[in-house]
């Protein structure tokens, strides 16, 4: 389910040489989950973003954290513990190291990436559970753009981005690293909304997104998400169709803002 949301907060590749002046390290924002369940739209999980600094021999990173979590009477329907996280330049949101580790209804995986990108390649690393017991690793050295991201990334980036600029009905189309896969994706610029959140009344930007030549995210203009239009562009709330349903993610509190 995470990924299915994360897969609705992007970054365009064009715009490069945008700087962060939308968050920094401290900041915490908050969701529900919900899924459409028999024809209900039902709260099932909460969903952490934060923000920390991490100090290295060589830089000072932040660390994006993301967490996806199923509320405890859901669990034995089907528990979600995800973690999703990416250790980024404070400036650029260039990622240097990404890591997922995911346990959804009994399935695990783990996925590491190790960026060099004066090489253009991604060292990659994907953990699996074996039938029989124990685990097996596949290693692999992935050749990247210098606009490739992986998810974590991708959602902050969006967020330094002057969306202000784009005129409704613009479309562009972007790169995610993906299980070692690069998707391509097309974000459509919408134009703004202003929206009833849980921080209160929001003038939004707002986004449709689909994937080239996928059928995960259903629909046209199903698959959507609100951005604040101030200078913190905090995602507030997104929609979202798939094979097997829709959900949507609404925010619940936000703090530690840069602006």
């Amino acid at each position: 389910m995470l990924k299915y949301i994360f897969f609705l907060s992007l970054m365009l590749p064009s715009w490069a040489f945008s700087q962060n002046s939308a968050f920094k390290a401290g900041e915490k924002l908050s969701f529900t989950a919900s899924y459409n369940m028999s024809g209900v739209l039902t709260e099932l999980a909460q969903v952490n973003m934060e923000a920390s600094e991490v100090k290295t021999s060589k830089a000072t990173l932040l660390r994006l954290k993301c967490t996806a979590t199923t509320y405890s009477k859901w669990d034995s329907f089907f528990k979600i513990r995800d973690l999703y996280e990416s250790y980024v330049s404070p400036t650029s949101v260039k990622p240097y190291l990404y890591k997922r580790d995911i346990y959804e209804g009994g399935y695990t995986k783990f996925v590491q990436y190790k960026y060099s990108h004066s090489k253009g390649t991604v060292e990659s690393l994907i953990r699996k559970k074996k039938k029989g017991g124990g685990t097996y690793d596949q290693n692999k050295t992935l050749n990247i753009s210098s606009s490739t991201k992986d998810i974590v990334s991708t959602i902050y980036y969006l967020r330094t981005l002057n969306l202000s600029s784009y005129a409704p009905g613009k479309n562009m189309s972007l790169t995610v690293l993906f299980d070692n896969k690069p998707t391509e994706i097309v974000i459509s610029y919408l134009g703004k909304e202003t929206i009833n959140t849980n921080i209160g009344s929001k003038t939004c930007y707002k986004l449709a997104i689909s994937i080239k030549n996928s059928n995960v995210l259903k629909g046209t203009n199903d698959n959507l998400l609100w951005l604040t239009a101030d200078e913190n562009k905090i995602p507030v709330f997104a929609k979202f169709k798939v094979a097997v349903g829709n959900g949507e993610l609404k925010i619940k509190s936000a703090t530690g803002l840069k602006n």
